[in-house]
């Protein structure tokens, strides 16, 4: 996503207690995942070099990775956008203009706790 929503939303997780990678799209994101290991994957749809539909794809379809869940934070309002985000494999989809910290953390408690 944006720096800025990036960091907003890392310093939402940190605030409770998360640790927090940021990548700058999805390529960067299948890096860090070859070289880490992580517990959740939140990610925008619209990047450059690789958009989120596609990286949660490329998550579900290897073995290393697809039991990490993906929640999609988004700009994205269609019924049409967010059934392909779960066709795709995401457990989350949430809506950028319903976004509040609250939604994000009660996202994310529920997937990993």
């Amino acid at each position: 996503d944006a720096l800025t929503t990036r960091e907003f939303e890392k310093s939402i997780l940190e605030s409770k207690g998360y640790l927090v990678d940021t990548a700058v799209d999805g390529l960067d994101a299948l890096g860090k995942l070859q070289e880490f290991k992580y517990s959740l994957v939140i990610s925008d749809i619209q990047m450059p070099r690789m958009d989120g539909f596609e990286l949660c794809r490329k998550i579900k379809q290897n073995d290393a990775y697809k039991d990490i869940p993906v929640a999609m934070v988004t700009g994205l309002e269609k019924e049409e956008d967010k059934r392909h985000g779960m066709e795709a494999g995401a457990s989350a989809y949430i809506v950028k203009s319903a976004f509040d910290q609250k939604s994000l953390i009660d996202t994310v408690e529920r997937l990993i706790g």
